[in-house]
């Protein structure tokens, strides 16, 4: 379906009570990935499907992104996953954040959705949500974007976290516009290659910091690639600098936050997505040094769903896995050295299977 504004309907305005859904469509309980603890493995249950609230719209699932903070959240004292249970909806703990669908069914009080209509979108907990590992989730209609036909699925899927976080540092919080110099720390994962590309879209100089083996890549992306194996990558990155902003995506235990600063203009900051309990400090006390993680809204997706369609975007998965295959994409996360985005995909055959 095309993106546009949805005409009303013309037998006048829709009682409190009803819901609009998809032709055909019937609620259904639903696949979900959860873990009964930290160390047990994710695994495919089935939960009844949440009822529908007047401001909220149902989303069968396509495509859903992974990222680091999707494991994280299951560890054992993790702050997020803390959180998660004390805000989030009772019964089994549901990660994940990144999905794209088509709405299938609208509650009374949502409007310029309908179902039929593509998304892309982020799962909220605060808002008592089930996270997005499952084939199908119910949002807010301001934590979706409409995907044109022109953008896939699995393309969209890969934005709400690892783009957003990357366009809310360079925006929001450095100012990043024409000239500025940007210098990426972890430049080959998710967030790594969109601050990239995004920073470039905006006109800077941009320089990433990446192992030998993704220094091409890098550089096609209009960046200087420096090679962390091929000596100290910060001194190097001094000839290129200074900074407007440091994207910290790597942790201070490998970079220390003190050097990083030392490379910064004079209203430069440093963006920490990883961060220790070392690096509070200075987050709470200095100017120069901020955490984000960026939260997907329909006002954040937006501008990066017209980059996609426009083509000066592109998303980098290194690869599928059917959704009852979460488990093996968080031991792939895992190791750090994940190129790009992972996906899972509802209803995909299993790899075993």
């Amino acid at each position: 379906m095309r993106a546009g504004p949805v005409a009303r309907l013309a037998h006048g305005p829709i009682p409190e009570r009803a819901v609009r859904s998809r032709p055909q469509y019937e609620v259904c309980p639903m696949q979900a990935l959860t873990s009964r603890s930290a160390e047990a493995p994710l695994a495919l249950i089935t939960l009844p499907s949440p009822k529908l609230r007047r401001d909220e719209l149902r989303v069968k699932v396509h495509a859903i992104g992974v990222n680091p903070v999707d494991w994280k959240m299951r560890g054992a004292g993790a702050f997020l996953g803390f959180m998660q249970r004390l805000l989030g909806p009772s019964g089994p703990l549901v990660v994940g954040v990144d999905f794209a669908g088509e709405v299938v069914e609208v509650g009374a009080r949502v409007e310029g959705l309908e179902p039929g209509v593509r998304v892309v979108g982020g799962t909220d907990f605060s808002r008592k949500q089930r996270g997005s590992y499952a084939d199908e989730v119910v949002v807010r209609a301001d934590q979706c974007a409409r995907l044109p036909d022109a953008v896939s699925y699995e393309a969209a899927a890969c934005l709400p976290v690892a783009a957003v976080t990357a366009w809310t540092a360079l925006t929001d919080h450095a100012g990043i516009g024409d000239g500025s110099r940007v210098l990426v720390l972890g430049a080959s994962g998710g967030v790594g290659l969109f601050a990239i590309q995004l920073a470039r879209m905006l006109g800077a100089q941009v320089v990433g910091v990446c192992s030998a083996r993704n220094t091409v890549l890098i550089e096609s992306l209009g960046a200087v690639a420096l090679d962390y194996g091929a000596g100290d990558p910060l001194e190097a990155a001094r000839a290129h600098g200074p900074f407007d902003l440091v994207l910290h995506l790597v942790g201070t235990d490998t970079y220390p936050l003190k050097a990083c600063r030392a490379l910064l203009s004079p209203t430069g900051i440093v963006d920490l997505v990883a961060i220790r309990s070392a690096d509070y400090p200075a987050v709470l006390f200095s100017r120069q040094v901020r955490t984000i993680l960026g939260r997907p809204t329909r006002a954040r997706l937006a501008p990066l769903v017209d980059a996609l369609a426009r083509g000066e975007l592109e998303p980098m998965i290194e690869a599928r896995f059917a959704l009852a295959d979460g488990e093996q994409a968080h031991q792939r996360s895992r190791t750090g050295k994940v190129v790009g985005k992972l996906l899972l995909i509802p209803g995909a055959p299993r790899e075993d299977a």
